[in-house]
Formats: C-alpha cells, sequence, structure tokens
C-alpha cells in the first residue's frame, strides 16, 4: 500500500536562519495523525542559511541521522567528537545514555539536509558519531545502502542501534529499479521527478521534490526515474 504525501501538504516553520519542512509532528508542528511511522519518529527537510545553525543542545537515546545533499556542516559533540560532513555524505549520532552537540553551516552556501531521528533499540548505549561518503554516481541496479542496524551489514554502513536501513542514490531519467523491503519503508524525493509502483494491488505514485511516501504490507517496489532523480528510503520496524 502507498499513501502519497506533498511536499505543500507537510507541516512548515520559518525561523530565518532555518527554514524547515516536517515529515511528521515536530516542535512547534503538532499533527496527531503523524506521529511517526514505526520506528521512524522525525524527518525535518533543512535549509540552514550561511553562519548559522543548532547550537549545543542535549539528545538521549535516539538514532540521529544527517544526510547531506548540499552544502557542508560541522558537528561537535561533549563525547569529543567533531568533524565537517559536506554534500553527498552521511552521519549518524548514536544518542544514548546522553550527548550535548552543536551542528553549523560556516559556510557562504546554504545547507540542505534531512534530519532522521530512528527510536533506538538499545537504551543508554555509549554515545557515538560517525560520517561517511558515498558514491555520488547514478546507480543502475540497485540503490546504495547507507545506514544499517544490521549485523550483516557491518562495514559497509554506517551502524545505529536499530533493526532498520537507509538506501540512497541518483537514478538517471528512464532507469528502473526493483527494492526489497525488510519491514515498511518511508520514501523521500530529495530531487527530480520518480514513480513508485507496486503490484499487488496496483498502485502507482508519482514522486516530486520534496515528497514522503509510506509503503506498507509489500515486500516489493518499483522505481522508475522520468527525469534525473535522488532518493532516500528508510526502512524501519512497525
Amino acid at each position: 500500500m502507498l499513501k502519497h504525501y506533498p511536499s505543500k501538504n507537510l507541516g512548515y516553520a520559518n525561523h530565518g536562519w532555518l527554514k524547515t519542512k516536517h515529515h511528521f509532528s515536530f516542535a512547534q508542528y503538532y499533527n496527531p495523525s503523524r506521529m511517526g511511522f514505526g520506528a521512524l519518529r522525525v524527518v525535518n527537510d533543512d535549509l540552514v542559511e550561511p553562519d548559522s545553525g543548532f547550537p549545543p543542545h542535549p539528545h538521549r537515546n535516539m538514532e540521529i541521522i544527517s544526510y547531506v545533499r548540499s552544502g557542508s556542516i560541522i558537528h561537535q559533540d561533549s563525547e569529543g567528537n567533531k568533524g565537517v560532513t559536506k554534500a553527498g555524505e552521511v552521519q549518524v549520532m548514536s544518542a544514548g545514555k546522553g550527548i550535548v552537540h552543536s551542528e553549523y553551516n560556516r559556510s557562504k552556501e546554504p545547507l540542505t539536509f534531512y534530519q532522521i531521528w530512528i527510536e533506538t533499540n538499545s537504551q543508554n548505549a555509549k554515545p557515538r558519531w560517525q560520517a561517511k561518503p558515498f558514491p555520488r554516481k547514478e546507480v543502475t541496479r540497485e540503490l546504495t545502502l547507507l545506514v544499517s542496524g544490521f549485523q550483516e551489514d557491518k562495514g559497509s554502513a554506517l551502524p545505529i542501534h536499530q533493526e532498520a536501513r537507509i538506501y540512497g542514490g541518483r537514478i538517471k531519467k528512464g532507469v528502473e529499479i526493483k527494492h526489497t523491503i525488510t519491514n515498511q519503508a518511508y520514501v523521500l524525493a530529495s530531487e527530480g521527478c520518480f514513480d513508485v509502483i507496486i503490484e499487488k494491488p496496483m498502485q502507482k505514485v508519482v514522486m516530486q521534490k520534496g515528497d514522503g511516501l509510506e509503503v506498507t504490507k509489500t515486500k516489493v517496489i518499483y522505481l522508475k526515474a522520468n527525469i534525473d532523480s535522488e532518493l532516500l528510503i528508510i526502512d524501519v520496524p512497525t
């Protein structure tokens, strides 16, 4: 089953230095029917202006993933971690028993990134942070596995404390990809326009930049790019 959430229908906030769209209830945006999707609690589509960002603030027992689409983000935390994550890279912070961190855009261009929160399955773990670049070239067979909490994916993807996976990639116009889902999935249209199709029952949704899509009660979807596109798939337990 496919349930489409067009970008124009998402929650929105303009803080001047930060413009953000909320796929689920967050901060001042509250929608009782959009409190999360299984273990997926937050998806914010953020635009941070140059020389601004999030000052030090705490987190606890949450897996926080940042997928940088343009610009760069500087991370620093109370565990002594510090690094710069650039466009085409992903960072993961496991907040665990408690961590304080800041994230700033110190470049001269806007920073755009997805901020994704996934509920942990391991309470009060030791906090950790890690970032990793992934191939930016178009994929033709399968999306790249970016983040995973499964033991069999250790070493090939950034680790989290949850049996979830995040895939991403760019698909050139006309390319069609078959994708298998473990649990249920939330699809994000980062760029372009593409179709998401299921066969039983037959259903098709056209995804435009900024849209979200819930995929439930099916194990296989087909992705077909109508123009050059970029997307993420967040596969999470119910």
